[in-house]
């Protein structure tokens, strides 16, 4: 597979990642399956995806141990990122970013990743009560102490903090050219798609102008642009889509021409090169054209998936796809 590198310190990883979070947390329990999720990390090492991206609040905590056992004799394979900074309680999901408290989450993830290095450690959410230098100071002395590689910031989640006539990613970047006076930021990691190209407008170009590598989250628009789901079929309760603005029955219909368009191109490529091209490798492959730092970071909890996802790494689109792509239809959601 092709390699993309993040960061000032040149840190090389497969040019497709893979999301673990799927695995043991927010979508679908019912179809969470230990053995299934080891294959399905397994198959991504073995076609060159060696970024696995997963977080201390998955689960909690189950995420880690799923991948701390499944690169047991294949570590030197991996890029392990995790997070830190969200603590999950019953009901409520809260920010924790006191220095004293990010030292010793880095320790327990590395007891459960059964690792000594995370490859890179990102700051999942700040905390409104400490002030962010604080806590990215924190992280950059377990850079020191040979615990961390790299440090990386998630700007998921970004849109609800959006105020009237703000830009999407603007309070992410402020924060950034905070946090870069304490320590160079190698990697952010916000959401990209086909349907969701806001960062496109100011986050990317931030990037790439200071060399930062770029993790696409829900490259695949939680599974959407992949055309497998079908309108009003409904999700578990546990399932994050259960409530999200964009997976009602209506606005899964309206959205359908956007799966269309991609189907459209990826039955041309299939046609010109014999092989089976899926909406989701079209979908992939766009992310993958946005520049030579971004790596999409779908996740998925199934062997095929993986496999699938890991073969858009060589699938180009050409100009002519990426100007269909360029006029398909906005996505709608309830709260538009």
């Amino acid at each position: 597979m092709e390699r993309r590198t993040i960061g000032a310190a040149a840190l090389e990883v497969g040019a497709v990642g893979l999301g673990c979070m799927p695995m043991s947390w927010a979508y679908a329990g019912s179809r969470q399956r230990g053995a299934e999720s080891l294959r399905t990390v397994h198959a991504a090492l073995d076609r060159g995806v060696t970024l696995l991206d997963t977080a201390d609040m998955y689960g909690p905590f189950t995420n880690e141990l799923l991948v701390g056992r499944a690169l047991k004799g294949r570590r030197a394979e991996a890029f392990v990122s995790t997070k830190v900074g969200l603590l999950v309680g019953e009901q409520h999901i809260v920010a924790n970013g006191r220095p004293g408290y990010v030292k010793r989450a880095c320790d327990a993830s590395l007891r459960r990743l059964q690792t000594d290095v995370i490859d890179l450690y990102q700051l999942h959410r700040e905390d409104p009560e400490v002030p962010v230098e604080e806590t990215w100071g924190a992280m950059a002395e377990l850079v020191s102490a040979g615990k961390v590689r790299a440090l990386g910031l998630c700007a998921v989640g970004a849109r609800a903090g959006r105020g009237p006539g703000a830009r999407l990613h603007d309070g992410t970047i402020r924060k950034l050219e905070r946090v870069q006076q304490v320590f160079p930021v190698s990697a952010v990691e916000a959401e990209l798609s086909v349907w969701s190209p806001e960062a496109l407008e100011a986050l990317l170009p931030w990037c790439e102008a200071r060399g930062i590598g770029f993790l696409a989250a829900m490259p695949l628009g939680n599974g959407f642009l992949t055309g497998t789901l079908t309108p009003g079929e409904g999700f578990e309760p546990d399932d994050l889509r259960a409530r999200h603005p964009r997976f009602t029955a209506e606005m899964m219909a309206s959205n359908q021409p956007i799966v269309v368009g991609l189907r459209r191109i990826a039955a041309r490529h299939s046609a010109a090169s014999g092989a089976d091209v899926t909406p989701a490798q079209v979908a992939l492959a766009w992310v993958l054209s946005r520049g030579e730092q971004v790596v999409p970071v779908p996740g998925t909890k199934r062997e095929c998936w993986a496999a699938e996802n890991a073969a858009a790494a060589g699938l180009r689109l050409t100009a002519e796809d990426l100007a269909e792509v360029a006029q398909l239809p906005a996505a709608l959601g309830s709260w538009d």
